[in-house]
């Protein structure tokens, strides 16, 4: 078998290889995907840690979070996530629980038992109790639980003491509070807050039990609180979140499908747009979802709505880099090289610039990672592993498979397969120059940008006009979220058809009187308020919302701190990543291409502000995600073209430029890279798009500024950034341009010889 065929093999068979293994290993990655409370249900709290005793010492936080876990395992949620956050924080995430309510009193429950006399003196704690020593047991088929007492020399002398008493009643609390608890005040009523109290006739030497009118499930669950043991601290809720089984299985079909279906059309676009290459990328995308997913299950990564969101626009930015480097490709083909020169020449030219476009996006996930909390954290994890991925992908595994099929020179004389036209294909044996530049040769773009700039002002202008009319108003400029204002937001699901002033109506007869709705849908709507609720509140509209309406309500609350502080990270992490990309790209160029840079993004920034702006759209955490994301793709095109107008400028061979001068450099430079500009935005915008309009309705808002921000960072790379960098270029005057040795338009090929390299 000659080298040439070998490689066809060889190529034969990594393909088949790579479907096989995507085929045998997809379902068990797929049942390993471990799923957040926003796709399977489920809650997340944030508790305030405080001594029990106001100016007492906060005990080591550590143990306050082991005895959770064993709450938290006696539920049997499956990986709970815990979280120690600064000093005096720990965040609860539960997914996939049916008891939500009983979960959430197991774990905030101090759960101090005592055993006190009827003055209330305490006579013995929790630590005379053997470790794991409270059990559900049966008293002549009476319900108690049933105590194995460690210490029992001094649990007989403490019982031998309350037998001598006037009054021999030993009585039981959980969480006795000095300050408003008391045996008198509490034995006559129907429901004492005292789990028991009990005639001491004589000294107990041996167990004991605790006996009242218990029920089994209320027996287990005060055994599995004893055991836990107590927690010496006072846990404030600060912010939670909570979810419906329902509603969180529902936004994971939803979102998958629309996911999948975002995935096939850019699949099909690759291959429409590129024919053979295309066909590859689309082999790329099987390769990347199922290595994307398996090294994020690998690390323990939590599936939300954000993080599928991210996998699915990372399907854009991997076929991106494909893009870039097939473009290449037919450069090199339009100067009339081989394929085989052109595959080397188009990969040479596209790997750095896909390097560096991708580094400014990880950098921006980075900065979410350490900013963001939750749902954005799950974003940027995933963003990162994208990333990662795509470099991987497109400089190895592309590069390899179609140098397998390019090197075996099956393709020589197919340059058709390349989806290029050979009329337009020079002969350079007969010394023919270049005669095709691409459909947008000898557009003039610098003139073209004025249009795209007065529609940014217009809207820019709206959006500005918006916020300080509403400002001026008492609305606020933004309509901030809940995570922002601080507050409540409730979300009802119902079977039936709903309407706005039906629900008005169900929240003012509960007791709500400044609030707002916005439905979605005919099935679904949003209540927010400026209140952060009582738990007993939001019990009650839970309760009185399920039987009405048939499910259950999803629930957030955010108090004023933690609005306060995401407020703050928000403006942080905006500030640090258009820090961040200024250095970058100034390293990487020259400082007045970083200037022109951060201006197109915050030009993208602040049309996607303006657009909530006008809209009145809620203003969230999430959106700070969908920014920094922004402000990544952005400088991804923005590298993608001043790489190209950096190379354009090396090939001229003046020393010093007239303004005429650079707008032709950025003409001719955008002629030959706007088609991958405006392919890769159709590619990340596909699944969008799907994501927009089938996925889920809680991450619409998500999805509509990402979709905004990705159309603004598309014509501001093209008409804003290269506008702008022209006039500075020009006023700021180097005294001589930077020259690169030209590439030869010839070439000489490989010489073949039968039966050595044939």
């Amino acid at each position: 078998m000659n080298r040439k065929k070998s490689r066809l093999v060889i190529f034969t068979m990594t393909v088949m290889a790579v479907l096989l293994l995507v085929g045998f290993f997809a379902k068990d990655t797929a049942d390993n995907m471990t799923l957040g409370l926003d796709l399977q249900g489920g809650f997340e709290i944030v508790y305030e840690v405080s001594p029990l005793v106001d100016g007492g010492t906060l005990p080591d936080i550590t143990a306050v979070v082991a005895s959770i876990r064993k709450r938290v395992d006696i539920i049997g949620v499956n990986e709970p996530d815990i979280l120690i956050e600064g000093d005096n924080r720990i965040r609860i995430q539960l997914a996939g629980i049916t008891n939500q309510d009983e979960a959430r009193k197991l774990i905030s429950t101090t759960a101090n038992l005592t055993f006190r006399d009827v003055n209330d003196k305490l006579l013995a704690d929790a630590t005379i109790l053997e470790e794991g020593g409270a059990s559900l047991a049966y008293e002549n088929g009476v319900v108690v639980v049933s105590l194995k007492i460690k210490d029992k020399t001094k649990f007989k002398e403490i019982t031998a003491a309350v037998a001598a008493m006037a009054d021999n009643t030993m009585v039981t609390w959980l969480d006795y509070d000095s300050k408003t608890d008391s045996y008198k005040a509490e034995k006559d009523k129907a429901n004492p807050k005292f789990i028991s109290a009990a005639s001491v006739k004589a000294a107990i030497a041996g167990d004991a039990v605790i006996q009242g009118s218990f029920t089994e499930a209320y027996a287990r669950q005060l055994s599995n609180l004893i055991n836990s043991g107590s927690l010496p601290v006072k846990m404030t809720e600060l912010y939670s979140n909570e979810v419906s089984a329902e509603f969180g299985i529902d936004s994971f079909k939803t979102t998958a499908f629309a996911g999948i279906l975002g995935i096939l059309g850019v699949a099909l676009f690759m291959i429409v747009m590129y024919a053979l290459p295309g066909i590859l990328s689309a082999l790329m995308l099987v390769l990347y979802v199922f290595i994307v997913i398996f090294i994020y299950n690998s690390i323990g990564g939590v599936y939300t709505l954000p993080g599928i969101a991210a996998l699915v626009m990372g399907v854009g930015m991997t076929v991106d880099a494909n893009i870039l480097t097939f473009e290449r490709i037919r450069d090199e083909l339009y100067l009339g090289r081989s394929v085989k020169k052109s595959f080397v020449e188009g990969h040479n030219l596209s790997w750095v610039t896909i390097v560096d476009s991708q580094s400014t996006t990880f950098i921006a996930a980075v900065i979410m990672y350490i900013f963001g909390t939750g749902p954005v954290k799950g974003f940027s994890t995933m963003l990162m592993v994208t990333i990662m991925v795509t470099i991987i992908i497109n400089v190895f595994f592309v590069k390899f498979i179609m140098g397998l099929l390019v090197n075996s020179g099956y393709l020589d004389d197919k340059k058709t397969w390349f989806k290029v036209k050979m009329k337009h294909i020079p002969d350079v044996t007969k010394g023919e120059e270049q005669r095709y530049f691409g459909p947008f040769a000898g557009f003039d773009f610098v003139k073209a940008a004025k249009p795209f700039i007065i529609g940014s002002i217009t809207i820019l202008f709206l959006g500005f006009a918006s916020a300080g009319f509403n400002l001026a108003n008492g609305k606020g400029a933004m309509n901030l979220g809940i995570d922002f204002a601080s507050g409540t937001k409730i979300t009802v699901n119902s079977n039936i058809v709903l309407s706005e002033t039906q629900i008005k109506s169900d929240f003012e007869a509960l007791g709500l009187n400044s609030f707002n709705v916005q439905l979605s849908g005919t099935k679904m709507a949003y209540i927010t308020t400026t209140e952060a609720l009582s738990r007993a509140k939001l019990d009650l509209i839970g309760t009185t919302m399920k039987t009405k309406y048939g499910l259950e309500i999803n629930e957030s609350v955010v108090t004023p701190l933690i609005g306060n502080e995401l407020v703050k990270n928000a403006i942080l992490a905006s500030l640090i990543a258009w820090i961040l990309m200024l250095v970058f790209v100034s390293l990487r160029f020259e400082w007045d291409y970083g200037i022109a840079t951060i201006v197109a993004l915050l030009h993208d920034v602040f049309i996607v502000l303006s657009i909530f702006a006008i809209f009145r759209l809620d203003v969230t955490t999430e959106l700070i995600a969908v920014i920094l994301a922004i402000i990544g793709y952005s400088v991804d095109d923005t590298i993608v073209i001043f790489d190209r107008i950096r190379e354009t400028l090396h090939n001229q061979s003046k020393n010093q430029y007239t303004k005429d001068d650079y707008k032709k450099i950025v003409n001719d430079a955008l002629s030959g890279v706007v088609l991958r500009s405006l392919w890769n935005t159709i590619t990340t915008l596909i699944p969008m798009v799907f994501l927009l309009f089938l996925g889920s309705k809680a991450i619409f808002t998500f999805n509509f500024a990402m979709f905004i921000g990705l159309m603004a960072g598309a014509y501001s790379s093209i008409f804003i950034a290269a506008q702008l960098w022209v006039n500075i270029r020009y006023y700021r005057k180097p005294k001589k341009e930077i020259k690169h040795k030209k590439r030869k338009k010839e070439e000489i090929d490989e010489l073949t010889i039968m039966g050595i390299n044939d």
